[in-house]
């Protein structure tokens, strides 16, 4: 018996390999490829799935451990930092989804007790999805980038409470009488595991995270306790990891926990989805495919819209409306394990998850590419998007300089860009800074530099600018796009501009010569150049070496203070 489910578990296995690859291929989601390796171990094509409930417990396995690892990142401080725009954004956009997607099921024929699952389920965007995107593209500290956090975060509360009103709820329930008990009775857990996790958590873990296994081993422990204690609420076991994530997510240990618990929890998740896939029934699923098409361009284009109208009328640029709305443009596994749940109390049938499986799948495809190539569909759609602005001052745009010109323009400030800032203070040439995380700019201002907010890949922004007069261009920006429009907007201007540019790849380095760059600096290369010049200088010599050591240590406090940090290499 063990050895047929190993086999069946590898040929499973060998498949999600094989169709993850081509996924990756495809810059998509890993998510989508599991789901098409269930679909394509299902009965409807090879029919590998046969130990269907042993599968089943480790895909139930899988999803409280992604909402666990989901709740270790939930930082709800992030709320605070954004403010009213989150909350405005967050909930409005639930509201809008749910309201008119009900309406849309209803025109489609749907009962009314699907079309409220369904609607509700709709809402939800993926923060996984969203927020690895953002940081891939390494947008997560731009305005947009901490905007569409703080609005996620927002989404994921609300999303808290309904799962423990749904997986509360039973068939003979009075659903009046089942919302307040659940308010009550989660309000008080809630509460309760706030307490613990603000006063009693963190002590507890500086006392173990001296050893890295045991912290592990705890924090799946605390995560197993808190499910099960859920579970014994009537609430469900998914839930109940969640926050169990939430309140070590308290901890200053939250980052080492989630990264050693990645392994695990992506082991089962495969699993899930897998589980998910094999799950869909086609057969029946060819009769909704109206419904399939209509719900996914619904999300695709009516989420955008609302988020665009909102933050216009939030006072925001039509830009960072732009790339806000984008982000919304897809449903998350919040959306699937919601009507999981209710498939599994007996209130929906197995069609209506497989429909909103096939929107899921059809959606982060549609949106992954919407936000991977949302610099390009902006300046694409930018002279239509005028009526999602409003006419006065807009809150994002933050200029902090005068209309002279300037001896030299430095793109992104945070770490290169640092130092080439303090060489020009030392020259006394006249500098502008462009950056896209406002909180820079905050210091910038407080510095009395000139600076800007704004993207280099904004060609108005680029256009308001006074680049004929410039002597001096430095991009501290890798992306190989931005650079390229930068080189061919400075040099429609002033061909004798002097263009240095930052890449991390060879080949984008000598494209970037080709069309135009003065000088291409690649930071790798740099620094071991300068440590070979270093032991050239020095040599054997012990007390140089301390003396640069000295001076390294000043230089990474001061660093420190402003906030920079190495950019790490982000898992996928």
């Amino acid at each position: 018996m063990i050895e047929n489910i190993f086999v069946e578990f590898s040929l499973i296995i060998i498949i999600a390999v094989i169709v993850s690859a081509i996924m990756r291929l495809l810059k998509q989601p890993l998510i989508i490829g599991y789901i098409i390796t269930g679909v394509i171990a299902s009965p409807y094509f090879l029919n590998l799935v046969k130990s269907k409930d042993e599968i089943s417990t480790f895909a139930q396995l899988g999803i409280a451990l992604l909402l666990f690892v989901v709740g270790l990142n939930l930082d709800l401080r992030t709320i605070k930092n954004i403010g009213k725009v989150s909350l405005i954004t967050g909930i409005g956009q639930v509201l809008f989804t749910s309201i008119v997607g009900y309406f849309i099921l209803k025109l489609l024929n749907f009962p009314t007790n699907s079309s409220i699952y369904i609607s509700i389920a709709l809402t939800f965007s993926s923060t996984i999805i969203i927020t690895t995107l953002l940081s891939d593209k390494k947008e997560l500290e731009t305005l947009h980038g901490k905007i569409s956090v703080g609005f996620l975060i927002v989404q994921d509360i609300i999303a808290i409470f309904i799962l423990m009103t749904v997986s509360s709820l039973q068939s003979n329930a009075n659903l009046t009488n089942t919302i307040i008990s659940t308010i009550i009775k989660g309000s008080l857990l809630l509460f309760a595991l706030f307490i613990v996790g603000n006063y009693i958590l963190p002590k507890i873990t500086k006392v173990i995270a001296k050893s890295q296994e045991f912290l592990l081993l705890f924090s799946l422990g605390w995560a197993f306790i808190i499910g099960s204690l859920f579970n014994y609420l009537n609430f469900s076991i998914e839930i109940g990891a969640l926050l169990a994530g939430v309140t070590l997510a308290l901890t200053p240990y939250r980052q080492e926990i989630s990264s050693k618990m990645m392994p695990i929890r992506d082991f089962f998740i495969v699993l899930f989805f897998i589980s998910l896939g094999s799950q869909i029934i086609f057969k029946d699923i060819t009769l909704y495919i109206p419904s399939i098409i209509i719900l996914s361009l619904f999300i695709l284009i009516g989420n955008p819209l609302i988020l665009m109208i909102l933050t216009g009328l939030l006072g925001y640029k039509k830009r960072t409306s732009f790339f806000i709305g984008l982000i919304t443009a897809q449903i998350s596994e919040f959306s699937i394990i919601l009507i999981a749940l209710v498939v599994n109390m007996g209130n929906l049938s197995q069609e209506i998850l497989s429909l909103v499986t096939v929107v899921g799948l059809i959606t982060i495809a549609g949106s992954s590419y919407l936000i991977m190539h949302s610099n390009f569909l902006y300046n694409f759609f930018s002279p239509y998007l005028g009526i999602f602005e409003r006419k006065d001052k807009k809150i994002d745009e933050n200029k902090y300089y005068s209309e002279r010109e300037y001896d030299a323009i430095l793109f992104g400030y945070n770490r290169i860009g640092y130092d080439i800032l303090e060489s020009f203070k030392k020259l006394k040439k006249k500098i502008l800074v462009l950056d896209y995380n406002p909180e820079v700019i905050e210091i910038l201002v407080k510095q009395k530099i000139d600076c800007v907010y704004g993207d280099a890949y904004d060609s108005e922004l680029l256009n308001d600018l006074n680049l004929s007069g410039v002597k001096l261009v430095v991009s501290t920006i890798p992306e190989l796009e931005t650079n390229l429009l930068l080189i061919k907007k400075i040099k429609n201007q002033n061909k004798d501009t002097i263009i240095i540019v930052v890449s991390h790849q060879i080949d984008d380095a000598i494209k970037l010569y080709e069309e135009g760059a003065t000088y291409v600096f690649l930071p790798h290369f740099l620094g071991g150049k300068h440590v070979a010049n270093m032991i050239e200088e020095y040599q054997f010599n012990t007390n140089k070496f301390l003396e640069q050591k000295a001076l390294h240590i000043k230089d990474l406090i001061k660093r420190k203070k402003l906030k920079h940090e190495h950019p790490r290499h982000e898992r996928d």
